[in-house]
C-alpha cells in the first residue's frame, strides 16, 4: 500500500485541505483501511447469523476480552479502565446543535454562513455534521472540511460571513423572542465548543483510494482532515478537540477507532487521549455492549448520545428476522416507548458508573427536530412540546440535548438554565444489570396504531428525504405531503436517520404481514387488513403523484424529472427486497450525482444482487475507477 489516490486533480483545487501534511497522515492512517473493511465484513456476517439462528442480540459473557484493547468484560462492566476526566469547555453542554458547515452548489462566502449560525447561536456546542445531515454530492465533504478549518483558524471570509449573519440573527430573535441573541458576535464566536462528527465506519470516502485501489474508510479520511487541519488552532485557542462517533455496533469497533485515533495522535506528536469523542448510541447492539464500549475507547470517551431515530431503525434492522416483532406507526415510538425507555435507562445508568479513577461520562439527551415556522397556533403547540421533551430529560438526568436548527437554541435552553447545574456527572442511578429480562426490554414491543395515514406519511418523507439527498440536501425540513398546506403542521429537520426508520418499518408491516388497527376513513383499507404489496404499490402511486404536484417550496421542480424517480426506484426496491438490505444510505450513495433514471435502476439491480450473493454491500463511489486519481 503505498500512495493515496485523490480523484479528479481534487489534490490541487482543495489543496487547503489535502496539505501535504494531511497527505502524509492519510498515508500513516491508511492501512486501517483493510481493518475497516474486514470489521464491517464481520459486522454483515454478524447480521446474517442472527437471522439464521433467529435471535436478537446478546450480552457478551463476562470472560470475553474486548478485542484490540485486551480489556475483560467483567472489568469493563465494573469500570476497572482508565477514562478520562471531562475537559472544562465540556462540562456545560446543554444544548449542543446539530448541522452540517457546508450548502450545496453554494460558494464559500454563502456556504460558510453554516458555520456562522452555528457559531452564533448560543448553544454550548455545535457538532458540525459530516455524516447523516452532510450533502455529499460533488465535493461537499471537502467543502465541510474547508468551511470548518476557515471558521476555526478565524479567516476573513469567515468572519465577513459572521456579521452579517449576526444581524439577521437579532432581527429574527427581536421579530420571534422580543430581544436580540447576539450583543457582541465577535466575543460570541468563543462561546460555542465546536465539535465534529466524523463518518461511520460503514462508509467509504467518494474521493480517495488507498495505494491498492480500494475506496479509503470514511472514518480514516474524517478523522485524519479535522484533526490534523484544526488541531493547531483549537489547542492554541485552550479548546479541545473533540468528535462524534455514529453508529457504533460493537466494543470491538470502539477499539478499532481508538487505535485509529491513538496511532494519528503519535503521528502528530499529541499525547495520548488528546482527542475527546461522544459515541451516538443508536445501535441496539451497542446497548448490549455500553460499559465496554466505554472501557475500549478509554481515554478518549466523554460521553454517550440518544439519538431517536437512528436507534428505531437498528432495532428494527436487528428484528427484521422475527416475524412477531412489527413496529407502530412511527410516531408512536417515542423515547418512553416500550424499547425505547429501557435503552434510555441503560445509557443514564452506563454514564453514571465511575472508572477506575472514579471519572464518570456525560449524557447528552436525543434530537429536537422542531422549527419555529408555521402558524402562530402550530408553533406554540409545537414549542410547547419542544419545551416539555427538554424538560422530561433533563429530569432523567440528561445533562443536556440536541436541536437541530439553531433558532431552536434560545427556546429550549432555559430548561437547563433555570436548573443551573452545569452537568449531572455522578447522578445516581441503579448499577446496570444483564439479565435475560435487561436482554427482553431491549426489544420490548407495546401497543400502538397501525394506520394507512401512518403509512402514507412514511412512504411520503422517505421518498422525500430519497429526493433532498439526492439534491444535496441530507439536512431537510420535512413533512408529509398532506400536510403541506397546512399552516398549523411545522416542518421538521430531518436528516438520514429519518428515511432508514421510514423504510425499516414499511419493511416490517410488508413482509411480516402488518394488520391495521383501524379502518381508513378514505376507504385504503379496513380494520385488519394486511398491509400487503397491492396496498404497499397503490399508497407509494398516490404519494409519489403528491410529490410531483407539490409546489417547489416543498419538492424542487428540477428535482421531479432527475432525483425524485430514482427516490421513489430505491423506495420501490428496498421496501419489496428480500433479504432486507442494511442501509438506505446505500442505494442513494451509489446514485449521488446521477440523474439517470436507468443507470439508478441498474445500480440498485446491482447493489441488490452483490448483497443477496454474499452480503456484499457496494459502498465505493462507482463513478471514481481505481488508478484514475490525480
Amino acid at each position: 500500500m503505498s500512495d493515496i489516490q485523490i480523484r479528479d486533480d481534487l489534490h490541487k483545487t482543495y489543496g487547503d485541505v489535502y496539505t501535504a501534511e494531511a497527505m502524509r497522515a492519510l498515508a500513516a492512517m491508511a492501512p486501517f483501511n483493510p481493518q475497516q473493511k474486514a470489521t464491517m465484513a464481520a459486522r454483515t456476517a454478524r447480521r446474517a447469523d442472527r437471522a439464521r439462528q433467529r435471535q436478537p442480540p446478546r450480552f457478551l459473557a463476562e470472560d470475553d476480552i474486548i478485542a484490540r484493547v485486551n480489556i475483560r468484560v467483567q472489568a469493563a462492566r465494573a469500570g476497572d479502565f482508565v477514562g478520562s476526566p471531562i475537559p472544562a469547555d465540556l462540562q456545560r453542554q446543554w444544548i449542543q446543535g446539530t448541522g452540517p458547515a457546508a450548502r450545496p452548489q453554494a460558494p464559500t462566502e454563502r456556504s460558510i454562513r453554516n458555520v456562522a449560525y452555528a457559531l452564533l447561536s448560543g448553544a454550548d456546542g455545535w457538532m458540525f455534521d459530516g455524516e447523516d445531515a452532510l450533502g455529499q454530492i460533488t465535493t461537499m465533504s471537502l467543502d465541510n472540511q474547508r468551511n470548518l478549518k476557515l471558521a476555526v483558524h478565524r479567516d476573513p471570509i469567515f468572519l465577513q460571513a459572521a456579521e452579517v449573519v449576526s444581524g439577521q440573527m437579532n432581527q429574527w430573535s427581536t421579530d420571534f423572542l422580543g430581544r436580540p441573541i447576539v450583543e457582541d458576535w465577535e466575543r460570541q464566536l468563543d462561546f460555542t465548543t465546536k465539535i465534529f462528527r466524523a463518518r461511520g465506519l460503514h462508509l467509504d470516502d467518494r474521493h480517495t483510494r488507498d495505494g491498492d485501489g480500494v475506496a479509503l474508510a470514511a472514518s480514516i479520511v474524517d478523522l485524519t482532515l479535522y484533526v490534523v487541519n484544526n488541531r493547531e488552532a483549537l489547542q492554541r485557542a485552550g479548546a479541545s478537540i473533540v468528535l462524534y462517533l455514529p453508529k457504533i455496533q460493537t466494543a470491538a469497533e470502539a477499539a478499532l477507532w481508538a487505535q485509529m485515533m491513538d496511532t494519528l495522535e503519535g503521528h502528530l506528536g499529541l499525547a495520548q487521549g488528546t482527542i475527546k469523542v461522544y459515541v451516538l448510541i443508536e445501535q441496539l447492539e451497542a446497548t448490549f455492549q455500553l460499559m465496554e464500549i466505554r472501557a475500549a475507547l478509554g481515554r478518549h470517551f466523554v460521553g454517550f448520545n440518544t439519538g431517536r431515530w437512528d436507534y428505531i431503525n437498528s432495532v428494527s434492522d436487528a428484528m427484521a428476522w422475527d416475524p412477531a416483532f412489527i413496529n407502530p406507526n412511527i410516531e408512536a415510538v417515542t423515547m418512553t416507548y416500550g424499547y425505547m425507555r429501557n435503552y434510555e435507562d441503560r445509557v443514564r445508568r452506563a454514564v453514571n458508573t465511575p472508572d477506575k479513577d472514579g471519572n464518570f461520562a456525560l449524557w447528552q439527551g436525543g434530537m429536537e427536530p422542531n422549527i419555529p415556522v408555521g402558524s402562530a397556533a402550530g408553533v406554540q403547540q409545537s414549542m410547547e412540546r419542544a419545551v416539555a421533551g427538554a424538560e422530561r430529560e433533563q429530569r432523567e438526568g440528561a445533562s443536556g440535548k440536541w436541536v437541530a436548527h439553531w433558532k431552536m437554541v434560545h427556546i429550549v435552553r432555559p430548561v437547563w438554565e433555570q436548573v443551573g447545574q452545569a452537568n449531572q456527572l455522578g447522578r445516581e442511578f441503579p448499577t446496570l444489570t444483564y439479565t435475560q429480562s435487561d436482554a427482553e426490554g431491549l426489544t420490548l414491543l407495546e401497543p400502538g396504531p397501525r394506520t394507512v395515514r401512518g403509512a402514507r406519511n412514511l412512504i411520503s418523507v422517505a421518498t422525500q428525504y430519497g429526493n433532498a439527498f439526492g439534491q444535496g440536501f441530507q439536512a431537510a425540513a420535512l413533512k408529509p405531503a398532506d400536510s403541506f398546506a397546512d399552516a398549523d403542521i411545522l416542518y421538521l429537520m430531518e436528516d438520514m436517520a429519518t428515511g432508514e426508520i421510514r423504510l425499516s418499518i414499511l419493511w416490517e408491516w410488508l413482509h411480516k404481514g402488518a394488520r391495521m388497527t383501524e379502518a381508513d376513513p378514505d376507504g385504503g383499507a379496513q380494520e385488519q387488513d394486511i398491509f400487503d404489496a397491492a396496498l404497499f404499490d397503490k399508497l407509494l402511486a398516490e404519494e409519489y403523484d403528491k410529490l410531483v404536484q407539490a409546489q417547489n417550496r416543498d419538492v424542487h421542480d428540477d428535482s421531479k424529472d432527475t432525483t425524485l424517480p430514482i427516490a421513489r426506484q430505491i423506495v420501490a426496491t428496498y421496501v419489496q427486497a428480500d433479504p432486507k438490505m442494511p442501509w438506505y444510505i446505500d442505494l442513494l450513495n451509489i446514485n449521488l450525482n446521477n440523474h439517470d433514471l436507468p443507470t439508478a435502476i441498474e445500480r440498485i439491480r446491482r447493489y441488490v444482487d452483490a448483497f443477496r450473493r454474499d452480503g456484499t454491500r457496494i459502498t465505493e463511489n462507482l463513478d471514481f475507477a481505481p488508478g484514475s486519481g490525480g
